[in-house]
């Protein structure tokens, strides 16, 4: 059975019992459901989809789930581009701030049908403009 992360409760059973969470963003699953059914494995999926979600919703019901509950591993699976996406990811960057403590988790995006996992920097330098262009520019001498 699928489930919105929105609607879901932060100490739900599944979740205390299996301690492991895929928050997806929600067209991974009908665009790549090989994908979705490999990254779903021993984790609990919750679909979340940021175009209809607001990021100060999701990170806010993140950070309640992950004060409460001994998650062993958080994954983000998205796919790739898309600028609603991207912010599942940095709700989760954030999150682990907030918390003030480092947060076992995994990031990655689906290209073109491959998965790619993106380091914890990557998630963090991708929320500066400025340093991406900066490295852009050094590249290009």
């Amino acid at each position: 059975m699928y489930r919105e992360f929105m609607t879901v409760n932060v100490c739900s059973k599944k979740i205390r019992e299996r301690k492991r969470l895929l928050i997806y963003g929600e067209c991974v699953r009908d665009e790549y459901p090989e994908l979705f059914q490999l990254y779903a494995e021993g984790r609990v999926p919750l679909a979340v989809c940021m175009e209809r979600e607001h990021i100060n919703m999701v990170g806010f019901k993140l950070a309640g789930l992950l004060a409460r509950v001994d998650v062993e591993e958080v994954v983000v699976l998205t796919v790739d581009g898309s600028p609603h996406c991207v912010q599942l990811h940095f709700a989760l960057e954030e999150v682990e701030k907030i918390l003030g403590r480092e947060i076992e988790r995994k990031h990655y995006v689906v290209e073109n049908g491959r998965v790619i996992e993106i380091s914890k920097k990557a998630v963090k330098k991708a929320r500066y403009l400025s340093s991406i262009e900066k490295y852009l520019k050094e590249r290009q001498r």
